[in-house]
């Protein structure tokens, strides 16, 4: 510590009514997910009160950190290392917004399980989906995009804001696959509509969908089976928008009626159109990003909260792809 500037130091005092335990983590965990997170800071504790040694920039961040980790502690979360990475994400991203309002603000609580944003990016997604008619999600696999916004669809329904959830896709293969494919058109198209299916059983008592399934308040279906109709009172969401031509993109927007909302969410590096088809999520935004009441909300693998590696690949990809596209324009 000798090489320390002493005027450097900050001291954060911790009130006495929260267990230290619950704060740095079993075995001090958080503790040292915060030292990996900030390695040019020296911090040490002494009972209830943490000192640490850094520079005016990364001070102000540690002591934001501990305020909001108390903060979040109080509300009954556990604190957990990713959950404080999460903050430490948040706080130097400045967004001015709370981490504890983002992180313990729950869209929907089922079977005793929470449901909520957990990056900034994400909240900014379900603020824009509660204030829009139309919101865009557009980010990679495990960004939360679809999975959010079916819990927004189910949060709608449940406080009777709409009268009928339906989600759809495309599907991509049918032109030739499908007829090789045992069973009824519905069994064939199953396979495409499984991952909203998922969706929905995080989300709703699994005995219960069949039976809101036949009552006409959730549909799943392929977007080929939108074209001609009016949906109103409707929570409709568009997954894997970036496999729509322009075209599908057209059709399915002008479906919209009255007391509906629509999220379309899709990956545009992960596109499975026919060479030379150019995919109706890239132009929908070129057409239509002046128009009001709509949001195009763009998340990245900062956002992805499945397992951790999930992240690191698709940046690993990213990179990949950016030097790919770079040697292409020498």
């Amino acid at each position: 510590m000798s090489n320390l500037d002493i005027k450097n130091e900050s001291k954060v005092t911790i009130p006495s009514s929260i267990n230290l335990t619950a704060l740095f983590g079993t075995h001090d965990e958080n503790l040292r997910k915060i030292e990996e997170l900030f390695p040019a800071c020296k911090i040490l504790l002494r009972g209830n009160e943490i000192s640490f040694f850094a520079d005016q920039i990364n001070s102000g961040y540690l002591n934001q950190l501990f305020t909001e980790l108390v903060s979040i502690i109080r509300t009954g979360q556990v604190v957990q290392p990713e959950l404080v990475e999460r903050v430490i994400a948040l706080i130097k991203s400045e967004s001015k917004v709370s981490a504890k309002d983002m992180l313990t603000t729950n869209i929907l609580t089922t079977r005793g399980k929470s449901i909520r944003a957990k990056t900034f990016n994400q909240k900014k997604y379900v603020d824009a989906i509660d204030n829009h008619t139309i919101v865009f999600g557009i980010g990679p696999a495990g960004s939360g995009k679809t999975y959010l916004a079916v819990a927004k669809a189910v949060q709608a329904l449940q406080e009777k804001q709409v009268n009928r959830i339906i989600l759809t896709r495309p599907a991509v293969e049918a032109g030739e696959k499908l007829g090789f494919l045992p069973g009824t058109l519905s069994e064939k198209i199953d396979p495409y509509l499984r991952p909203l299916y998922d969706a929905l059983q995080d989300m709703i008592e699994p005995e219960k969908i069949p039976k809101l399934m036949t009552n006409g308040s959730i549909e799943v279906a392929p977007l080929a089976y939108m074209r001609g109709r009016t949906l109103n009172d409707s929570f409709i969401i568009l997954d894997e928008a970036q496999n729509t031509s322009a075209e599908q993109m057209k059709m399915f927007l002008t479906r919209l009626g009255f007391g509906s909302k629509i999220v379309v969410t899709g990956d545009i590096t992960q596109i499975d159109l026919p060479s030379g088809t150019r995919s109706g999520l890239k132009i929908v935004r070129e057409v239509l990003e002046t128009v009001e009441d709509l949001a195009f909300i763009n998340l990245t693998s900062q956002d992805v909260v499945r397992h951790k590696l999930v992240g690191k690949i698709v940046e690993a990809y990213d990179q990949w792809d950016a030097a790919k596209q770079e040697v292409s324009q020498k």
